[in-house]
């Protein structure tokens, strides 16, 4: 007998297509852990997770962009006794401000402001990482 409420429940990876490069260049510092949006789960907005595991380097990872809608982006260190020590730096831009991340933390992006480059400089430890998008898909718009 099928659950009535099961498919609401998202336990393993089915994310959109990618180019093999663009995910091997990610798997070279981070492992994707869940995706779901509205291909996943009818309805639901964009949100995935993912292990930052290892420095990514500056080419590997996202570009200056922006979104037609708000964003949350979390990195949260994974110690237990002190929760808000990172376990890493990232360096992350907001429009023309570079900020350099050493404590877990949230960053809330407002629709069309421009975000990224994201790199991670250092892991000491995994670093748990979530982006979610108030869109039932993640889409990024680059300015040309």
């Amino acid at each position: 007998m099928e659950s009535k409420y099961g498919k609401q429940i998202v336990t393993e990876l089915k994310m959109p297509e990618v180019s093999p490069e663009k995910a091997a260049n990610y798997a070279t510092f981070a492992k994707r852990i869940l995706w779901i949006d509205e291909n996943v789960v009818e309805g639901s907005f964009q949100m995935n997770s993912s292990w930052y595991l290892h420095p990514s380097g500056a080419s590997n990872t996202p570009g200056p962009h922006w979104h037609d809608c708000d964003e949350i982006i979390g990195f949260i260190g994974n110690d237990p006794e002190n929760p808000s020590d990172l376990g890493g730096e990232i360096e992350f831009w907001l429009e023309d401000e570079q900020h350099i991340i050493t404590k877990s933390c949230y960053i809330f992006v407002p629709k069309g402001m421009k975000h990224c480059p994201l790199i991670v400089r250092r892991v000491d430890r995994p670093i748990y990482h979530f982006s979610t998008v108030t869109a039932r898909q993640y889409e990024v718009i680059k300015d040309e």
